[in-house]
């Protein structure tokens, strides 16, 4: 290989650090058991089943890709009580080299902004970093902010709705992010923050394989004195946003058995939703 095609080509492999943020949210399964602390009107997550945002898998497999296409490491931080050790210990299975757990009673009950706030603290403690990726939203609060707040918070470029990534140069990244009419081309220059869409990928399956090496990587948990916390946004108290009312819509269901012939019935059925407007 030439000497200039060998030089650029080592250029262009340059490894990449990622980071990704990864969220548990309560198990869609077990949704008739999600209750509200009244007091607070946030989610009683004690005991609750849950599971790791299914956005966020995708944003993990994005990372694990690039590892594997480019090399580098990939360090998975959340933002989780204690008892969510179990159902984050999936990250490292899928093939993450760490966890990094950011768990303080304190940050009980923050918002987007605190949670940015929060998750940003934690990766500037994991510096230097090329990029940091999240899924575009939870299922649990669909904000679709959080990515923004933490690229605001480190002070470098965000893109969302990220549908592929291609590494083209060092310190270069091309992503495809889709808009309403299709998707555009970006060429941004790391580190960035990336969010994306279920479209981006297919996580990985895990194996009871995967599980037991996951046994052996490294999980770590910091508290809130283990960050630069330097803003009052941290928690319930310090979040500017909280929940003011929370009110389940009575459900109403009237059957009703229509008579006749098959025919006749149609015709009933079929005046029913012209009235309504349906056809």
């Amino acid at each position: 290989m030439p000497g200039g095609l060998q030089a650029h080509y080592k250029k262009v492999m340059k490894t990449l650090r990622s980071i990704v943020c990864i969220k548990p949210v309560p198990d869609p399964k077990h949704r008739a058991s999600f209750t509200l602390d009244p007091k607070t009107n946030t989610l009683v997550r004690q005991g609750m089943n849950e599971a790791i945002n299914p956005l966020d898998k995708n944003a993990l497999e994005a990372a694990l890709q690039l590892r594997d296409k480019q090399g580098g490491e990939v360090i998975v931080v959340s933002m989780a009580p204690p008892g969510s050790k179990g159902v984050l210990k999936e990250a490292l299975a899928m093939g993450a080299d760490r966890l990094v757990i950011l768990s303080d009673p304190a940050f009980a009950g923050s918002d987007t902004l605190a949670t940015a706030h929060i998750l940003s603290a934690g990766i500037r403690k994991l510096e230097p970093f090329d990029v940091v990726l999240c899924g575009d939203y939870t299922i649990d609060g669909g904000t679709a902010q959080v990515s923004a707040q933490i690229a605001e918070f480190l002070g470098i470029p965000n893109v969302m709705h990220i549908r592929a990534i291609e590494v083209t140069a060092e310190n270069t990244l091309i992503v495809s992010s889709a808009i309403e009419q299709g998707a555009m081309k970006i060429e941004v220059a790391t580190p960035v923050v990336l969010s994306v869409l279920k479209e981006i990928n297919k996580p990985r399956y895990v194996t009871m394989m995967n599980i037991l090496e996951a046994e052996e990587k490294e999980m770590e948990v910091w508290s809130a004195s283990d960050l630069s916390l330097s803003e009052p946004w941290i928690g319930l108290q310090g979040s500017p946003t909280q929940m003011g009312e929370f009110t389940t819509p009575e459900k109403k269901k009237k059957a009703e058995l229509l008579k006749g012939d098959p025919k006749e019935q149609a015709e009933i059925l079929a005046d029913r939703l012209h009235r309504l407007g349906f056809c």
